[in-house]
């Protein structure tokens, strides 16, 4: 883990918010294709957070237990009926050990950049291996990192513009440590937050070896939780790590 590195941080800023900036943002899919390969079984998130994937996955039955660095994300879970008697244990993903395996794992919604570098990244992928039951799945959803929309290494860029509410950001890339630092101004009715959002952007073929090296295979690669295919117009995908046998 990188020195200096706050687990927390992203949280610790967007917790109060989080759920109103991504309202429009639907768990339908995702849910599916994690119920699909779960089949009944227990499942593991990563970056649990507020409970946006976990709790209408709880609602399809199955078992869902959490990591996540927010205490204050978690806090927001916490409040919701279902979400109070989840089990999650407030830590990163490369060390935290739930003293279990789940059928599938999941680092949905470009989480795995919040990891500080690429040993961290490397560790959650053998994290989520250890978690792992024979044969069992790792799903992670990413960003295709678009270092090509930078000028002289910065962008600003919209990233929302919706009723009530408008989120901007703005990006310096460095790339030799292929990080991103950046910081997204979040308009509501309610004023402006300045939300840190920092990457270490990963590539596809990237994510590939640091499976290969924690036991894992790549089955699938889909554009998006509806599985539509990945092409090179693609901006996003969702990865299927198969533990190996």
């Amino acid at each position: 883990m990188a020195s200096g590195f706050d687990p927390s941080e992203y949280g610790r800023h967007i917790a109060e918010v989080y759920d109103e900036l991504h309202a429009d943002l639907s768990p339908d899919a995702a849910v599916a294709m994690i119920a699909h390969y779960a089949a009944g079984d227990a499942v593991l998130e990563f970056g649990i957070g507020t409970g946006r994937i976990a709790l209408p996955l709880v609602a399809t039955g199955h078992q869902v237990d959490g990591v996540d660095g927010s205490a204050e994300m978690v806090e927001r879970l916490r409040r919701s009926r279902e979400g109070a008697s989840l089990r999650v244990e407030i830590g990163d993903f490369t060390t935290t050990t739930m003293d279990r395996r789940y059928a599938v794992v999941v680092l949905a919604y470009n989480t795995i950049n919040a990891l500080p570098s690429q040993d961290a990244q490397v560790q959650t992928f053998r994290n989520a291996a250890a978690h792992l039951e024979p044969s069992g799945v790792f799903l992670v959803e990413n960003w295709v990192p678009d270092v090509a929309a930078f000028h002289r290494g910065r962008v600003v860029r919209a990233h929302e513009h919706a009723a009530g509410r408008v989120q901007i950001e703005v990006a310096e890339l460095h790339p030799a440590e292929q990080r991103m630092s950046a910081t997204r101004l979040a308009f509501t009715a309610d004023g402006v937050r300045l939300l840190p959002v920092n990457h270490r952007y990963v590539w596809p073929a990237e994510l590939d070896l640091m499976a290969r090296l924690a036991g894992l295979h790549l089955e699938d690669r889909w554009q998006d939780w509806d599985r539509a295919p990945f092409t090179d117009q693609s901006t996003t995908y969702v990865a299927v790590y198969r533990k190996d046998t």
